[in-house]
């Protein structure tokens, strides 16, 4: 059974990668264009500061070194305000930009704003998911419904497998 998205469909693996441009923290703006002949980590997680995401952030922060001796560069995307991820890079010491979709045009592009349940209330919400695009622009994998554990780990090696 799977999600129901507002956008639709997901790109899948080989598909380019759906055009963004966001603001983002340190005064920093994210887009495809800005990246494109790079490889890159895009992530989107559901709330900042929050436990998992803080553990996934924190994740993606101490791999930072190893994947940007690959060359890799991570930006990660919610819909939390710009206030909200300022304090929250600070408060963990994020270096990475995270980027604010509070529209959620982003993620919707992404397939990744679905509809969730909690409770027995059905609301709209980011899907906790990770795209690692090529140089090429191109989606060179994708992980959906992520699990925090052990994720930053494969999205590492996915990463050492691109660089090859």
């Amino acid at each position: 059974m799977s999600a129901t998205t507002t956008a639709g469909t997901t790109p899948a693996e080989g598909q380019p990668a759906p055009d963004f441009r966001l603001p983002a923290t340190g005064g920093r703006e994210v887009s495809l264009a800005a990246m494109r002949g790079r490889p890159f980590v895009l992530y989107f997680y559901p709330k900042a500061d929050t436990p998992g995401c803080t553990r996934e952030a924190c994740g993606f922060q101490e791999a930072l070194p190893a994947l940007g001796k690959l060359g890799i560069e991570v930006i990660g995307v919610s819909p939390d305000g710009l206030p909200a991820l300022e304090k929250f890079a600070r408060k963990y010491g994020l270096q990475f930009p995270l980027a604010s979709d509070a529209d959620h045009k982003v993620a919707q592009a992404y397939g990744v704003w679905v509809e969730k349940s909690m409770y027995g209330r059905t609301y709209m919400g980011m899907e906790r998911s990770t795209f690692l695009v090529g140089p090429d622009g191109r989606i060179a994998r994708a992980w959906h419904k992520v699990k925090v554990p052990g994720h930053v780990a494969a999205v590492a090696e996915a990463a050492r497998a691109l660089a090859q």
